[in-house]
């Protein structure tokens, strides 16, 4: 197996363990997903059986693809993560578009997506903020408070990241414990609600499309992988803690642990979470929540203005949590990518007080910004869905290439039910994969051509960075 990167002075740490290995992952996945995408996804379709059960399938399709993932990382505990499995498997070519893609459009554009999801929660305050209140227009594009407050998150994040990995990593233990508290208390707030009602259960299985999908002449399948590239959304970025493997104590056994219990605690959260929605609230109205935020309407019923304020605050550090970890995990990526020469050599340097890739953390930071200043909330999630579903499939292809052609490789950890757990989360990211190219082609398009750009990109890389 070759080294994940030239040996430097000075170099990444591990001070991580299996607790802050589980925030991460926890605190990476719960963030704006689960305040808003439930609207989103009931303009899509209508039946509380398919949306509830969208939730559970999410879930499952995560838990296997994070036990997949378990082997590679006990097999590899290099910073990067997924990267490395991917270079291992199929060679740098195939690692180099997975990070371009990560760089350009996955990882930044989870952290615009969220960080705009902040923004759009303290316009519930009072604050005038919101995508609909825009600021200036440059051609077509449109610049939002939202996107302007956006921006501030992602710049003091950065910041906090770049002083030192245990103090990012602090703030995440803090943010993750109070934001599945305020799950937690969401759900409880909303089973003692005067709104709620089973009524809002039935018909609970039927094709009926949401208002959406019918404008957009969708049949039902399309509708459910549209929707569905919300619920992958939300759970998402449960691979963030493979890319910090590198910091992370005994990683053999932490990082399939971590894995393990961050999805776990995380699908039953989103799954309570949503069964009180459809508790409060029926479909039709959940699709005609203002500017999706079906959480703080189902605080506003249940308590009035006291709950939409202690709601609307749970969400504010929920939100800033998941961006923080979503920071903290992708720079080590770009590191990895500029110490095998494919990236901007800067970004390959840790800095010799803080012991932090401070490069990589800022140059991802720019990006995360222009994607916030330049993208919508829903067409962000889709565009990260598309193509970061389809290299977590190619990363769970790679965990048979490797079998085979690696059979006597160490391996603390062996995922279980091999190669039955596996193949189904293939086949199951295949379905999603397929229709939400049917629901979204032209989301789903530009995800492919970001992919292409790759190609020129990493010839251009190895060219400029290659050895006197």
């Amino acid at each position: 197996m070759t080294s994940p990167s030239p040996t430097s002075t000075p170099t990444l740490e591990r001070r991580l363990g299996v607790f802050s290995a589980s925030t991460l992952i926890i605190g990476s996945m719960i963030g704006s997903g689960i305040f808003i995408a439930p609207s989103i996804m009931a303009g899509q379709v209508s039946a509380p059986g398919v949306l509830l059960g969208l939730w559970v399938i999410g879930g499952a399709l995560t838990l296997l693809g994070a036990l997949s993932y378990g082997e590679l990382a006990a097999m590899m505990p290099h910073a990067g993560g997924q990267y490395v499995y991917l270079r291992e498997a199929f060679g740098p070519g195939a690692a180099f578009l997975y990070g371009w893609t990560l760089f350009l459009v996955i990882q930044t554009g989870f952290h615009a997506a969220v960080s705009i999801a902040f923004a759009k929660y303290l316009g519930v305050l009072g604050l005038p903020v919101g995508e609909s209140d825009v600021l200036f227009a440059i051609g077509p594009v449109s610049i939002s408070s939202a996107s302007i407050v956006a921006c501030a998150v992602i710049a003091a994040l950065t910041a906090i990241n770049c002083l030192g990995v245990r103090e990012g990593a602090l703030l995440q233990d803090v943010l993750t414990v109070l934001k599945v508290a305020a799950v937690i208390g969401l759900v409880l707030v909303g089973l003692a609600s005067p709104s709620g009602s089973l009524d809002h259960f039935t018909p609970t299985f039927s094709t009926e499309l949401g208002p959406v999908a019918q404008a957009a002449g969708l049949g039902f399948l399309a509708a459910c992988g549209v929707a569905m590239s919300k619920t992958l959304f939300a759970y998402d970025a449960w691979n963030t803690v493979t890319f910090a493997a590198g910091e992370i104590r005994d990683p053999e056994k932490n990082l399939p642990r971590s894995l393990l219990l961050g999805t776990v605690i995380t699908t039953l959260a989103y799954t309570a979470a949503a069964a009180t929605y459809l508790y409060v609230l029926s479909p039709a109205e959940m699709a005609a929540v203002p500017e999706n935020r079906v959480a703080a309407e189902v605080a506003t019923l249940s308590l009035g203005r006291v709950g939409l304020v202690a709601v609307v605050v749970a969400i504010l550090i929920s939100t800033f949590g998941c961006t923080n970890g979503l920071i903290l995990g992708g720079a080590r990526v770009f590191f990895a990518m500029a110490r095998d020469g494919v990236f901007f050599r800067r970004c390959g340097t840790v800095h010799t007080r803080f012991q932090t890739p401070v490069a990589a953390l800022v140059l991802q930071g720019v990006w995360s910004c222009v994607l916030a200043l330049s993208g919508s909330y829903d067409a962000l999630l889709t565009y990260v869905t598309f193509a970061s579903l389809a290299f977590n499939a190619l990363t769970v292809i790679g965990l048979f290439a490797l079998r085979r052609s690696r059979p006597d490789a160490e391996r603390p950890y062996r995922v279980w039910g091999y190669p039955i757990v596996p193949a189904i989360y293939l086949a199951g990211a295949g379905f999603f994969l397929l229709y939400i190219f049917v629901g979204a082609p032209r989301e789903a398009l530009v995800g492919l051509v970001i992919v292409a750009l790759g190609v020129p990109a990493y010839f251009a890389f190895r060219r400029v960075n290659r050895p006197a």
